[in-house]
């Protein structure tokens, strides 16, 4: 299950920000129409290719308006059409900018007009630790018709141009809001399960986005909203004070290595920021098999001052009826793990 993003750090983050990227473009692609395409990024950006000569000219020869032919060193050590001593020519100059231009607009491309945005807050221009990396995978036919037909119904982009009127959007039922849920399996059995309970799904996987679409379309289930990018900017900037019923995160990135601990999404900042948003007594439910995880999540939530811990014996919880097995958690029992689930009330 893809885990979401952890609360602003000042200073910047060594993490590289994965967008993902547009639609894969197919087919050939006549000479002149790729020139047009470079001359056309080039000029987007405000950098015009110098034309070259209109005929081959031998070793040493001059071109017809006087200059150095391609590929000649000029006296001073630059190649012709250089302004700087060694630097390449200008033309290469122009058409390696033309070409980052078009990779930079091919990324903010959408891979389903109309779906789910490809960085709908161009949240990747913030310098903060992340504890996700958005993943580009194969979208099925199943699921690419699901986000085509479903995602104007039920989709929304995390874009924090506006606060969500959850009354509104889930006809006055309790909500609930979950922090990845992977392929949507276990979201969409709670939903069936639950149709009093609004569930407000949030991921960046767009194959598990269409799948979980799908699965709520098949069950009849009409409770659940898939929203699409980073639950720290939703958290953050798009819901009201004490407007949700409780907060679900199954199965995170446990990101075990010492060194990536800051990229957990359990930590203090981002209890913060959940705090607000909960109503009294809503439920934080957390589940997790990597041990040392669930000992750091266990002491995180119990030092917090907003929540207490449900267990009498203020340690882990049983596992609670409407929680169904993921894919995750058997991935996990098989390989011997111990799953913990956490149960914490805001106070």
């Amino acid at each position: 299950m893809s885990e979401q993003p952890l609360n602003p750090t000042p200073g910047g983050s060594d993490d590289a920000d994965a967008t993902p990227a547009g639609p894969a473009r197919t087919g050939s692609t006549a000479p002149d129409a790729l020139a047009r395409t470079a001359a056309d990024d080039a000029a987007a950006i405000g950098v015009t290719a110098a034309a070259g000569p209109t005929r081959e000219t031998a070793p040493g020869e001059a071109t017809p308006d006087g200059t150095a032919p391609p590929g000649d060193v000029t006296a001073d050590g630059s190649t012709p059409g250089s302004s700087v001593p060694g630097d390449v020519p200008a033309d290469d100059d122009a058409l390696r900018a033309a070409s980052f231009e078009r990779a930079r607009r091919l990324r903010m491309e959408p891979r389903f007009p109309g779906g789910p945005a490809a960085d709908p807050a161009g949240s990747h221009h913030e310098r903060r630790i992340r504890s996700f990396q958005p993943r580009r995978s194969r979208v099925t036919t199943g699921q690419q018709e699901s986000l085509e037909r479903l995602w104007p119904q039920w989709g929304l982009d995390i874009d924090g141009k506006r606060v969500l009127d959850l009354t509104e959007l889930f006809d006055g039922l309790p909500v609930v809001l979950e922090i990845g849920f992977g392929m949507g399996e276990a979201t969409a059995q709670m939903a069936a399960d639950d149709p009093g309970t609004g569930i407000l799904a949030v991921d960046v996987h767009t194959p598990g986005q269409g799948n979980l679409l799908g699965l709520a379309d098949k069950a009849g289930s009409t409770n659940v909203r898939v929203a699409n990018g980073d639950a720290v900017i939703l958290l953050r900037e798009m819901l009201a004070p004490e407007s949700l019923d409780g907060l679900r995160v199954y199965f995170p990135d446990p990101w075990p290595k010492a060194r990536h601990h800051k990229r957990r999404l359990i930590q203090p900042a981002f209890l913060d920021l959940v705090a607000p948003v909960l109503k009294p007594g809503a439920i934080v439910h957390c589940a997790t098999d990597w041990e040392p995880y669930a000992e750091q999540m266990l002491e995180v939530l119990t030092a917090h001052p907003r929540f207490e811990n449900t267990a009498a014996d203020g340690g882990y919880a049983p596992r609670p009826a409407f929680r169904p097995l993921t894919r995750f958690e058997g991935q996990g029992l098989d390989k011997g793990h111990v799953v913990h689930d956490l149960l914490f009330a805001r106070v």
